[in-house]
């Protein structure tokens, strides 16, 4: 509840606890791996599981109070007389303000846990007010919001333990540290993570001038500029497996409390500038909330509601990283040290036995043009004579290499934007494939690989859109989303059997053929005598007298809005032997493109 709460009030500028922060130091990261539109995503980054706070004295008795008066019982001594008869909305208004009251108490008296938790019982009521009709519930729901989002800025601008924005006793240099945690990862770095850190120092000319930039201009140390390095190896289309992405690793959430925005045409957290003024925000805040760089950084890893949350655990005034280091979680332990050691291996590569290579060019002179149209970069690239992907590179937010049907101000190399304005008019207008998803019970003996061949998707796309961090940990009875794009995503089976029986091709499952051939999946596993639904390559299948199409069925391909109700209905067939021609059941989900037998 406290999560949905946070990210809907509105005009009051805090930092939202329990949000995963930006990077992580062991994302497997996919460099180039495809985006899908997030309108059609799993939420897959959550907010790491904690324990409930403890209950607070001073509003459970008027849970029990107004429970009581509810169901008609005696109300508790000191509750005014007219509760007895007041309305149910009018209860939940009383306590709703008596909870703000108490959580105001609490913040006071320093018990900031007690308050946020009075705070978000305060909010559920409020959600519980009539929403329209009586003018005075209406008032007292806006009453509540603004009295729940104001102590809710109080919560966490205590927490700060200095301004919002840079000052001159600011430490502008990281305080390094060299013990065995930065140690072991200078190990890392200079043996089995030796090429990546190669290929990222070499990746970071491209970057680090800007991002300087923006650092100086911002009073911040100069060293943050390497963080990239330990987030994506500089890599500005880094995707890791926690959905957070970009050079800056941030998950779509904290993009958008820092500003980029994010739509199924473009993903700001992609663009290296926007991403970079997005971070400096975000670690200004989090240096202002804790005081010093080594948390500030692990907030920036896990989240700022993680550490806030383990400094409020102890009775001690002043903890610093290494205090909380046991508690951090794994990959926040180990990101502090990645970047001090790569600060090291930087500064002194001789030391380390590490050669650094020759650092690339920063983009050349870059200008701006409007563009109205969707056309696809390629194209651009061809008719400004670019190298293939120069657009691409240049424009990495835009998720289709591709740009929107709509006014989008795209980067160009200096000189062609007059050749692009002139002949952009005939450039081919182009519509970006669009990802729609089927719902697939995983079945006893079925793998992640047998249910991508089906669907003609990929295991990774299968891990991406369900959050999932192995292949092999799959059950029976699983739902899992399964990502297709249209109707060329799904593998076609052949119609042709020699003799009547079909070899099994890659991709290909026991509802296809069945399709294919006008049959069903319980003909052909009888026929067959298969046990499960499982098929391989190279198998042969006899398909009975229906190889030749002589059940009379006829195909239909799924539309937009289709159902199986109306599917049968629009071919005269009643529904169970549509669902009994096509294997399917009355949980089956179809999906645009598919092809189906009308018997």
């Amino acid at each position: 509840m406290r999560l949905h709460y946070k990210a809907m009030v509105l005009g009051v500028s805090v930092l939202a606890p329990g949000l995963l922060a930006c990077g992580s130091a062991n994302h497997e990261l996919s460099p180039e791996a495809p985006v899908i539109p997030e309108e059609a995503a799993l939420p897959l980054a959550e907010a790491p599981a904690e324990p409930d706070p403890a209950p607070v004295a001073d509003f459970e008795p008027l849970d029990q109070a107004f429970a009581d008066a509810s169901t008609g019982r005696e109300p508790l001594e000191g509750l005014e007389p007219s509760d007895e008869l007041a309305s149910e909305p009018e209860l939940i208004q009383k306590e709703a303000l008596e909870l703000c009251q108490s959580a105001e108490r609490l913040l006071d008296q320093g018990e900031v846990e007690g308050a946020l938790q009075a705070v978000d019982r305060a909010y559920e009521l409020m959600l519980d007010l009539p929403g329209n009709g009586d003018d005075a519930f209406l008032q007292a729901k806006e009453d509540i919001r603004l009295l729940a989002a104001d102590l809710i800025s109080r919560v966490y601008h205590s927490g700060r333990s200095a301004a919002a924005r840079p000052t001159a006793s600011w430490d502008l240099e990281l305080p390094m540290v060299d013990n065995e945690y930065v140690r072991r990862e200078i190990e890392s770095f200079t043996t089995k993570e030796r090429q990546q850190f190669i290929d990222g120092y070499r990746r970071s000319g491209r970057f680090r001038p800007m991002i300087l930039s923006k650092l100086e201009e911002a009073g911040l140390p100069s060293q943050l500029s390497w963080l990239p390095m330990v987030e994506s190896w500089f890599k500005v289309r880094a995707y890791s497996r926690a959905s957070a992405v970009g050079m800056w690793q941030f998950i779509s959430s904290t993009g958008q409390r820092y500003g980029l925005s994010r739509d199924s045409w473009v993903d700001e957290r992609f663009d290296p500038e926007k991403s970079t003024d997005a971070a400096i925000g975000y670690l200004v805040d989090l240096h202002g909330m804790f005081g010093d760089w080594p948390k500030a950084l692990a907030a920036y890893n896990c989240g700022e509601a993680r550490v806030q949350r383990l400094q409020r655990r102890s009775a001690t005034e002043y903890l610093d990283f290494w205090d909380l280091y046991e508690l951090l979680p794994r990959e926040t332990r180990r990101y502090v040290p990645r970047l001090f050691a790569a600060l090291q291996i930087i500064e002194n590569p001789e030391k380390y036995g590490m050669t650094l290579p020759g650092l690339d060019d920063p983009p050349e002179d870059v200008v701006t043009v409007t563009v109205a149209r969707a056309v696809k970069l390629e194209s651009l690239d061809s008719l400004l004579g670019l190298d293939k992907g120069t657009l691409g590179d240049l424009n990495p937010e835009l998720r289709y290499r591709g740009t929107p049907k709509r006014a989008y101000e795209l980067k160009v190399p200096a000189g062609g934007e007059q050749t692009l304005t002139e002949g952009i008019g005939s450039v081919p207008e182009w519509r970006p494939p669009q990802t729609q998803y089927v719902i697939h019970r995983v079945r006893r003996g079925q793998t992640l690989s047998v249910i991508a061949r089906r669907y003609g998707t990929s295991v990774r796309a299968i891990m991406r859109t369900n959050n999932l961090r192995s292949a092999n940990r799959i059950r029976e009875g699983q739902r899992l989303r399964i990502p297709v794009r249209g109707s060329g995503a799904v593998r076609r089976t052949s119609r042709t059997a020699v003799n009547g029986v079909h070899t099994v091709r890659r991709g290909e499952s026991l509802g296809g053929i069945a399709r294919a051939y006008g049959t069903t999946v319980s003909q052909l596993k009888r026929d067959n005598k298969l046990s499960s639904d499982v098929i391989y390559p190279g198998q042969r299948l006899r398909v009975g007298p229906a190889s030749s199409g002589g059940s009379g069925g006829k195909s239909y391909t799924v539309a937009r809005g289709d159902t199986l109700g109306k599917i049968a209905d629009r071919h005269g067939v009643g529904l169970t032997a549509l669902l009994r021609a096509n294997g399917l059941s009355t949980r089956s989900t179809i999906y645009p493109g598919q092809e189906l037998v009308i018997p």
